[in-house]
């Protein structure tokens, strides 16, 4: 990925927020004019508390609690809850994380690779994360439309966040720039009607290339206060392996959870599975009327042993389809770090466990947990195949936003199989590209097939896309090198406008068929980003920060440019999300430049030794890719 570099800076001004009027048929959205272009910018039934049962290793029993005592001892090997190491030991030659040489990213023990998402993880330490296919343009010509599923997952931003926090730059897999985006909050209006959703439309002109244009497609739900959400049938799926013996692991799981039982109702119930050397009921179903029961039970919970991640699963789901709610929320929540390693612990067997389990109904929340060894690979692809969502949480204010403040869109669907097909006319858009999404593309064929999985969407839930796109009359760029959708010819655009938004999607409770949301155009005004909406100009400036974090080398001056943009467009952000955004980018800043410091001293230790190397004509030094053992899998 090439580095954007700033141009011109010019002075950034607040505009009023963009209101899109919109009818049932075919929606035209205005957007705002200007007159100027702008090079860069400065811019919780009662029961008795619950007793663990007794397991041998590798079992799974369905017992009820009060049928053995829990003997800890023999259920897991009991080690402390306050801190200590960063989990199971990597193995041998593991370079665990930290700086590398040159200042720059964690590094990672690499891990095997077979299959679309990746093949066995036995015995692989370190953080795994699936490999991205970061994509260029396509010509509009050859393929109009853009074909993919939405994801609400917010576990890119945190992760990365975390590892910036941590003094180093992530590894270029963990910047899923969609879950970035996804992160905030943005101003769309939900539809009023009948419709699950409304939809915004804006455009100006690109940050990191003025010619260029930016579009944003945003999609927002309408949220249900906290008195009006279904009943919710939980159960917490907690890992107590000994890899989750870390202060940033199993004592904040318990923090969170405890969090999340106070912010839940009479009407629903949690039930406590865990798992580590064998799976087992901690707590069957309680009422929430009855917290001090769940609560109890969850502070007993200590780290110890390995993890039999695959039984946990079973004995889970099997609890969530004994108390189903028929039209109520019906949910797994996962909290692990991901490391499974006894039983089935390839992920591609997994995945499929999780998909099976899905059609019964219930979906699943993964909640990831701690440094060192997250397979965040594989919690990415639990949630997505088991029509859920996945959170990443570094702290407690983390897991506040995700189970407190947003409770509501973590737990309840509102809308299913939601898919999006953009297409743009050929006259106007010389080339485009879809910014992230990498693992959410789509076959054009698969937006009218009702048997193709996509994202699911909650209450409240919003989704953002970024589209950067070539005007006609500009030069081309760089082209995308891939193998053409045999339905790309197929595409044809139909005005108004210069662009139009197609939506499907399934209402829960309503069959498989799917509904197509009527379309929505677009029209290019030749707005500016100057007098854009904070919402463009804020996911703007969170798009510039992910592509420069997945460029080779980073530029400290990029992220110095970038900032005033997200500065100016902070907008009302009443829980100041956006504000800690900026302490991101001056991370990033901060970790770059040590970065180029230390690859500038090495470049003149080696010119001193053995003369200059040059390397595209300038003067430095890189880093060997082998020296950054990243686990990359497909």
């Amino acid at each position: 990925m090439i580095s954007r570099k700033p141009s011109v800076l010019t002075a950034m001004v607040n505009p009023s927020p963009f209101t899109a009027p919109r009818t049932r048929s075919s929606r035209l959205l205005p957007l705002p004019l200007s007159l100027a272009v702008v090079a860069g910018f400065l811019v919780a039934c009662r029961s008795e508390p619950a007793e663990q049962v007794k397991l041998r290793e590798g079992s799974v029993d369905r017992r009820t609690v009060a049928e053995s005592p829990f003997d800890s001892q023999n259920f897991n090997v009991v080690v402390g809850i306050g801190g200590g190491g960063g989990g199971a030991a990597a193995g041998p030659g593991s370079p665990g994380t930290g700086r590398g040489k040159y200042g720059g990213r964690l590094s990672y023990l690499s891990g095997g690779r077979a299959g679309q998402y990746g093949g066995a993880l036995d015995g692989a330490g370190g953080e795994v994360y699936a490999e991205l296919d970061l994509r260029g343009f396509i010509p509009t010509q050859a393929d109009p439309r853009r074909t993919f599923a939405v994801d609400v997952d917010t576990a890119g931003y945190s992760n990365v966040r975390r590892i910036l926090r941590d003094g180093g730059l992530p590894p270029v897999d963990a910047v899923r720039l969609e879950e970035m985006l996804n992160y905030f909050r943005y101003q769309d209006a939900p539809e009023q009607g009948g419709d699950p959703f409304g939809v915004t439309i804006e455009l100006a002109n690109c940050p990191w290339n003025p010619v260029h244009r930016l579009a944003r497609v945003g999609i927002s739900s309408q949220a249900i206060p906290q008195g009006y959400r279904q009943s919710a049938n939980l159960v917490f799926l907690l890992d107590v392996s000994g890899s989750m013996n870390s202060a940033d692991k199993l004592p904040l799981l318990k923090q969170s959870l405890h969090m999340l039982c106070q912010n839940l109702n009479g009407r629903d119930s949690v039930a406590i599975v865990v798992y580590a050397g064998a799976a087992g009921l901690v707590l069957p179903a309680t009422s929430c009327a009855n917290t001090d029961a769940i609560l109890s039970s969850l502070s007993r919970l200590r780290a110890g042993g390995s993890t039999a991640g695959a039984a946990g699963i079973q004995l889970a789901y099997a609890q969530a389809r004994e108390n189903f709610i028929p039209g109520g929320i019906n949910r797994v929540i996962l909290a692990t770090d991901g490391d499974f390693n006894v039983g089935i612990s390839n992920r591609d067997e997994l995945i499929k466990m999780i998909q099976k389990e899905a059609e019964s109904g219930v979906s699943l929340t993964a909640l990831g947990f701690g440094t060192g060894n997250l397979k965040d690979a594989t919690l990415e692809q639990l949630a997505d195949k088991g029509n859920g969502n996945y959170a990443y949480i570094d702290s407690i204010t983390e897991a506040r936003k995700v189970l407190v403040e947003e409770l509501g869109a973590t737990l309840e669907t509102v809308a299913k199989d939601v898919k999006i097909q953009v297409t743009f006319d050929p006259t106007r858009v010389l080339a485009h590209r879809l910014l992230g999404y990498e693992n959410r593309m789509l076959a054009h064929a698969d937006f009218e097939d009702d048997k193709k999985d996509a994202g699911e969407i909650g209450a409240g839930h919003g989704v953002t896309a970024l589209f950067e796109l070539v005007p006609v009359g500009t030069e081309m760029p760089k082209l995308e090198d891939r193998e053409d959708d045999p339905d790309a010819a197929q595409g044809h655009f139909e005005g108004p406008g210069m662009m139009r938004v197609d939506l499907r999607y399934k209402r829960p409770g309503d069959g498989d068929e799917s509904s197509l949301l009527t379309s929505f155009h677009a029209e290019d005004t030749g707005s500016v980003m100057m007098t854009a909406t904070d919402d463009l100009r804020f996911a703007a400036a969170v798009a510039w920060f992910a592509e420069e974090l997945r460029s080779s080398t980073p530029d400290p001056e990029v992220f110095a440019a970038l900032r005033p943009l997200a500065a100016s467009s902070l907008g009302e952000d009443s829980g100041g999300w956006r504000a800690g955004f900026l302490e991101m980018v001056d991370l990033a800043q901060g970790a770059a430049q040590r970065k180029l410091e230390e690859a500038e001293a090495s470049a003149e230790e080696t010119e001193d030794e053995e003369g200059p190397i040059i390397i595209g004509g300038d003067m430095h030094c890189t880093r060997p890719e082998s020296a950054l053992e990243v686990s990359r899998l497909k």
